[in-house]
């Protein structure tokens, strides 16, 4: 499991195979623990998944944590492993990451693959009471959350359809046992951009947003899941991402909670593979 130093850090991957390159981005409040059943699946491929920093085994260095400062450690962390030609594959914020280093390096992407992804700007008023509930939450108490695991918990007893087991919860509170580790959680989530806010990250958004709808030369697979009031993507936002996002396929996974790789990594890693092997990726 190797550490690469990245700027004043490191960033801890796995990797296993070798072949074609494919890069798993996790989300908030994941590590790359959450690929562990999927990536199995795919078959043949270098298959890398880093901790993002400040999370799962990277680094914890004192930066706000900011969407700008993830792609700022990850891009760092491309260039020294001398990254090219990539499949990436992304959930959550990683899925942001993903489609942000993709715009930024089209020349350095064979194929983008996403679940439960943060791909376009949100309107509250399509959010789930569950989700909008979560917001406030995060708007209103803020710093209070750093003090308990209660945002790590949550993710992984209400954001899936069946409750983890305590041995892989306790991987995915490993990482944060006090509340200074905590900080990159909590800034995640305040970085949710809804209504316009912040600024930055739909200006970040919107940009990568433009490269999806003209990259008619890269496939793409939009995985989706029903039965979950926690999902992301919604029916909607599937349909907007047919026709906003240029080759693109669509393929329902299931019934699944937002952390879908803890309920469907089968059905997840088996359409990524399918996918991969349609376009020779």
């Amino acid at each position: 499991m190797p550490e690469t130093p990245v700027l004043d850090s490191t960033i801890h991957h796995t990797e296993t195979g070798s072949g074609p390159t494919f890069v798993f981005l996790h989300g908030n409040p994941a590590s790359s623990h959450m690929w562990r059943a999927v990536m199995p699946r795919i078959g043949r491929g270098r298959l890398l998944a880093p901790d993002l920093i400040g999370m799962g085994r990277s680094g914890k260095p004192a930066i706000p944590y900011l969407f700008a400062d993830h792609a700022r450690y990850l891009d760092a962390w491309f260039d020294a492993l001398g990254l090219d030609d990539v499949v990436l594959v992304g959930h959550d914020w990683g899925g942001a990451l993903a489609c942000d280093w993709a715009a930024r390096h089209p020349e350095r992407v064979r194929g983008l693959a996403l679940f439960e992804a943060i791909i376009k700007p949100i309107d509250s008023h399509t959010l789930s009471p569950q989700a909008q509930a979560r917001a406030e939450l995060v708007r209103t108490r803020g710093a209070e959350l750093l003090e308990s695991d209660q945002l790590i918990r949550m993710a992984y007893t209400g954001g899936v359809r069946t409750p983890v087991p305590e041995d892989v919860l306790a991987e995915y509170l490993r990482p944060f046992p006090a509340p200074q580790a905590r900080r990159p959680v909590l800034a995640w989530a305040q970085q949710m951009p809804i209504d316009g806010e912040p600024a930055e990250i739909v200006a970040r958004i919107e940009a990568f947003d433009a490269w999806l709808a003209k990259s008619t030369e890269v496939p793409k697979l939009l995985m989706t899941f029903a039965g979950s009031p926690t999902l992301l993507i919604n029916p909607e936002t599937a349909a907007w991402s047919a026709d906003n996002m240029a080759s693109v396929e669509i393929v329902p996974c299931g019934e699944a909670g937002h952390h879908a790789a803890e309920d469907r990594p089968v059905e997840i890693g088996d359409a990524i593979a399918a996918w991969a092997e349609r376009h020779l990726l």
